[in-house]
């Protein structure tokens, strides 16, 4: 048992080495001279963004070139080496760009990191920018934070460089900004405290902490896929007794990307097109005739905005305070969230946005008693289902029927996301209210796929 945790812990580090080595790799990232040479199966793995791309035919799938824009060069080297190691950077002064590259390129984990390091080091001088930042990004906890923050040195702030050029920058969100200054009440104390002040000696050396287990299971997943590739992959995923192949140090340069913000399954433009786009913030106008609509209206077109997938109206509806828990009633009872729905339909940027937005990944629909979980794993959208088990979801949930996730997926044959399920740790043997496991349902409905997978140990 020993050596197995051992082994597990050590992942990381043989990926990140073998990002260096560029060994058996089949996809650059370019942006403008920049060229990161990265395995296909790691970009797929943590990011639902390369992974809808790499998914469907388009031209970065084919060619194995993806032309990556607005992004710099420390901050693609660091999104992708959080790919490969799942260790967030200590560079305080990358964090609010990573965190911008996190949230595009859909990476929660390290976002939330960000969102960390960025809490951490509130100052007179940054918390206008911070907190644009998180309302502009759907980052409520840091967003709270840093309003909280500037509620309690309120002139201070207002008299910096920074809260000038928010304004003259970014209005909209100033707008918002305000909106919150004016609900949140002042912090109690009236100067920083420790953990607002920039981290410093020991403390700016401390170790991050390790990551979360479905992380692991995700990155883990990457090496299973990785190893398939090529015989030469076996030299890095080997016990620790033996050496990895010397590194070699491949240079580096700039660039910073920009991924969908519009439904990752829309057909209109690829997804790497997409990517070059920077969705522009919420549109005051638009969120002002918004804020004149009851909460009911609201909450019925953020329902409706998930279901189409439709992210600039999700965050225009938040924007204008729709409550992310709303619910649509159904006629013959029974109801459910936009997390739901969002889930149902494979939108993962909607997903990811209402997530981001605090909605409850352990939701229950009145009726059947089903999570969202339960509706992409049903409906058999992987890409949702990795978001949600990386946001915590609970991947063992029983509905009205004692079914799981898996139970859902099985007895539909959507086995990508039954994969998903079984590598972040769903239990196979799961009963549901009729003593049977997911084996059983996915036989009783002939899917063989499903049969040899839960089949394998």
């Amino acid at each position: 048992m020993a050596a197995g945790n051992e082994a597990q812990h050590s992942t990381p580090v043989y990926l990140g080495a073998l990002l260096d080595d560029g060994e058996g790799a089949t996809v650059t990232l370019a942006a403008g001279e920049t060229r990161l040479v990265v395995h296909r199966a790691v970009l797929v793995a943590g990011s639902p963004v390369f992974e809808a791309m790499f998914r469907h035919d388009t031209a970065e799938s084919r060619g194995g070139l993806v032309d990556v824009a607005d992004v710099d060069g420390p901050v693609l080297r660091e999104l992708v080496t959080y790919l490969y190691t799942l260790r967030a950077p200590q560079l305080a002064s990358l964090a609010p760009r990573l965190l911008v590259a996190a949230d595009k390129y859909g990476v929660a984990s390290l976002k939330a990191q960000c969102e960390q390091q960025l809490a951490a080091g509130l100052t007179v001088d940054n918390a206008a920018a911070t907190a644009v930042l998180a309302v502009r990004h759907c980052c409520p906890g840091l967003r709270q934070t840093a309003v909280s923050y500037i509620k309690g040195h309120t002139h201070r702030v207002m008299a910096t460089q920074g809260w000038a050029d928010a304004v003259r920058t970014q209005p909209e969100d100033v707008v918002e900004l305000s909106r919150l200054l004016a609900e949140t009440p002042p912090e109690s104390s009236p100067g920083p405290s420790a953990a607002t002040q920039p981290a410093s000696g020991a403390a700016a050396r401390h170790t991050p902490p390790p990551p979360d287990d479905a992380a692991v299971s995700r990155l883990r997943r990457a090496v299973s896929a990785a190893q398939s590739l090529s015989p030469m992959f076996g030299l890095w995923f080997a016990p620790h007794s033996e050496q990895p192949p010397p590194v070699c140090s491949a240079g580096r340069g700039s660039s910073r990307p920009s991924p969908a913000t519009r439904p990752l399954g829309d057909p209109g433009r690829s997804p790497a097109a997409a990517a070059r786009h920077t969705p522009p913030p919420p549109d005051d106008a638009a969120v002002s005739r918004l804020q004149s609509l009851s909460q009911q209206e609201r909450g019925r077109r953020l329902i409706e905005a998930a279901e189409q997938g439709a992210v600039e109206q999700l965050r225009e509806l938040l924007a204008a305070g729709a409550d992310v828990g709303a619910r649509r009633e159904r006629v013959f009872g029974g109801s459910w969230t936009a997390l739901h729905v969002a889930a149902g339909g494979g939108h993962v940027a909607a997903a990811s946005c209402l997530v981001g937005a605090g909605a409850e990944v352990d939701a229950r629909t009145s009726l059947e008693q089903q999570t969202p979980l339960h509706w992409a794993a049903g409906s058999g959208h992987a890409g949702v289902v990795r978001l949600l088990v990386g946001a915590s979801a609970d991947l063992n949930a029983r509905d009205r029927w004692e079914q799981t996730p898996l139970h859902r997926a099985a007895e539909r044959g959507h086995a990508e996301a039954a994969a998903e399920l079984l590598l972040a740790g769903a239990d196979r043997g799961a009963r549901d209210g009729g003593g049977r496991t997911p084996l059983d349902v996915a036989r009783q409905n002939r899917k063989q796929e499903l049969v040899d997978m839960l089949t394998q140990r």
